[in-house]
């Protein structure tokens, strides 16, 4: 069932509808940053790998249609700057009475728009030797015992304890040998 505008998007909703919905918070940020930098055909682009996803959305699992229209309108309002009277059409046929020059620009949810996972640089002896992915926001302990692990470093280290291990969160890891 499609839901009206604004309603609101129901709790416990399957993966990937929880990543359609990231994607489309992520979207809404790097547009809004690509056209302030004037990358006009970045920001085309970006629109155009939400609107993919958009017509991958599994219809059938409960709550599909509210992210769905979440991300119909979201697309719908970022295209407006670059095509206007094709954004008024579509947030007509999406079933607002208002115009879509009257609305707000959107906001990205900061929960959404951010991953989940990030990629840390480990380097040795100030040389990059590899990348690991970890939860955001890992233990400083786990990002250490990860980056040891590395095959590269660990023939660097070639047995030997780290003189020293620096632990950058979310950003890198600096091995001394």
């Amino acid at each position: 069932m499609w839901p009206t505008p604004g309603s609101a998007i129901p709790v416990g909703l399957a993966a990937p509808l929880v990543a359609l919905r990231r994607q489309t918070h992520k979207t809404i940020a790097a547009v809004t940053d690509d056209l302030d930098k004037f990358r006009f055909n970045r920001a085309v682009a970006r629109i155009r790998e939400l609107t993919n996803a958009l017509e991958d959305i599994p219809a059938t699992a409960p709550g599909a249609g509210a992210v769905l229209r979440e991300g119909l309108e979201a697309a719908t309002r970022l295209i407006g700057p670059m095509m206007p009277h094709l954004a008024e059409e579509m947030w007509q046929e999406l079933g607002h009475a208002t115009l879509l020059a009257d609305e707000s620009w959107p906001k990205p949810d900061p929960d959404l728009a951010r991953d989940e996972e990030v990629t840390l640089a480990v380097q040795v002896n100030g040389k990059l030797r590899g990348t690991i992915e970890l939860p955001r926001d890992a233990a400083a302990s786990v990002v250490e015992e990860a980056a040891l692990a590395l095959p590269q470093v660990a023939r660097l280290l070639d047995g030997r304890a780290p003189k020293r291990v620096v632990v950058v969160p979310n950003r890198i890891v600096s091995v001394v040998a």
